[in-house]
């Protein structure tokens, strides 16, 4: 499975970005797919996560209310829509995938994209 997001970027305060992961590979709709994020000198932390199948959606405290994972099986893409950013919201975000059930550990997924970049200033 190869996964390759885009939509990363620099925005202010209080802006929008919506970060996209298209997959190639495999069914993807029989996929578990999630966002997670790394800043620098912190372990990468779960953000979000959709299941295969139904869709249940699951989204860390952190972020809830503020970010939205949605899928399109058609497109074999996982979005991330991220409003109301914050600074501490900059991170290297990656988007992962399991076969059928996972997780919010990174262990727990078994492909990779390669990041994108989210920077938020203030």
């Amino acid at each position: 499975v190869q996964l390759v997001e885009s939509g990363g970027g620099s925005v202010q305060a209080g802006g929008s970005l919506r970060l996209s992961c298209t997959a190639s590979g495999a069914t993807f709709s029989q996929f578990t797919m999630a966002w997670f994020r790394q800043a620098p000198g912190k372990e990468r932390e779960f953000v979000a996560r959709i299941s295969w199948g139904g869709g249940t959606a699951y989204t860390a405290d952190s972020v809830k209310g503020r970010f939205t994972i949605s899928r399109d099986n058609a497109k074999n893409t996982v979005y991330l829509q991220m409003t109301s950013l914050k600074p501490e919201d900059t991170a290297v975000y990656d988007c992962a995938a399991n076969f059928r059930s996972s997780g919010v550990v990174p262990s727990s997924y078994a492909y990779w994209g390669q990041g994108t970049q989210v920077t938020v200033s203030s």
